[in-house]
């Protein structure tokens, strides 16, 4: 996966939306640093799974990624050309290449139109993916991809379960053929059973039809289940970064090391000799970030210098080859 082609590209992506006081002359009086300097590389056919805290700014690095948001400051390579500098055709042709599966199944739908009408419209918006006359087949095979039977084309998103619908979700978004597809948080609305059959269709398409993923969730397990490689969020900013196995066996960032300390075990017997690192206060809001690294008013660690100086995402060989925005990173076995 390491010599693969890297499909997209993330530079120092910065969004701060202003807080603005008043009634009639509205005067900015600060900034939520939603995100705050994400850098990340997708290699095609990979699947990147982004984890964090509520409020740690996935959704808003989601909606940057699909160019709902407009960034303060950074860019977004796909195939080598800036996402933030197209315009007409090209940002016509960026919409095809990248989609999204909504988080909520329920809302994500237009409950007045048919299933046929919601997969069949990216082809509306843009009628060159597939002809008039031969949009209706197309969409039942999609149905067909997805598991859903082809003859419920006519039925209306309410006749289906939760998991039903997300399936739909996936075949719009498939529709056109994408090469990056943004999961939020896919299956965070679901039991336990059907997420695992989401899981496994995602996996499943994207060995099909060499999908790369941009995975965001909070539940750790499901991320490992699918992830190449996993990216740790806290605060608007990635404080590690590696492959599944350097996140879940050797972490090296104490918030990583507290997020996987909290994973439910179900063995009693391990859960009795288990340690379980708990994290004292509050998140810090986002308006007002601590100074140098972000995480020290809640870190075991802490010292002078990390309200000083703050912590680059770097490699450090001496806890573990991987990147750790840590002054005082280290191994520390936390989930078997």
């Amino acid at each position: 996966m390491a010599e693969s082609e890297t499909i997209l590209q993330v530079e120092n992506l910065v969004k701060h939306f202003p807080i603005r006081q008043g009634i009639l002359f509205k005067k900015k009086v600060g900034e939520v640093k939603a995100v705050d300097g994400v850098s990340f590389e997708l290699k095609r056919g990979e699947t990147l799974g982004i984890v964090g805290e509520s409020g740690c700014g996935k959704s808003t690095l989601a909606k940057l990624l699909m160019r709902l948001e407009t960034p303060t400051a950074g860019r977004a390579r796909l195939n080598g050309r800036d996402i933030y500098r197209m315009g007409g055709s090209e940002l016509r042709r960026l919409r095809r290449n990248v989609q999204m599966v909504m988080q909520d199944p329920y809302t994500s739908l237009n409950p007045r139109m048919t299933v046929g009408d919601i997969i069949g419209e990216p082809y509306e918006i843009h009628p060159e993916a597939a002809p008039r006359g031969d949009r209706q087949r197309r969409v039942q095979e999609l149905l067909d991809l997805v598991g859903l039977n082809p003859e419920h084309i006519n039925r209306y998103p309410h006749q289906f379960s939760g998991g039903q619908r997300q399936r739909i979700g996936i075949a719009r978004a498939l529709a056109l053929r994408p090469e990056v597809i943004v999961c939020d948080e896919p299956v965070s609305a679901l039991d336990v059973s059907i997420q695992a059959q989401v899981i496994n269709l995602l996996e499943k398409l994207q060995d099909e039809f060499g999908l790369s993923y941009i995975f965001i969730a909070h539940d750790l397990s499901v991320v490992r289940h699918i992830s190449d490689r996993v990216g740790v969020m806290y605060l608007g900013k990635i404080v590690e970064i590696g492959t599944e196995d350097e996140i879940y066996a050797r972490p090296t960032h104490p918030y990583t090391q507290a997020l996987l300390s909290a994973v439910p075990v179900p063995d009693p017997e391990a859960r009795a000799h288990r340690e379980v690192i708990r994290l004292e206060g509050d998140v810090p809001s986002p308006a007002n970030p601590p100074s140098g690294c972000r995480f020290r008013t809640r870190c075991w660690k802490a010292q002078e210098k990390c309200a000083k100086e703050e912590p680059l995402l770097v490699l450090r060989p001496a806890a573990d080859p991987h990147p750790s925005a840590c002054h005082f990173a280290e191994q520390r076995h936390v989930v078997a």
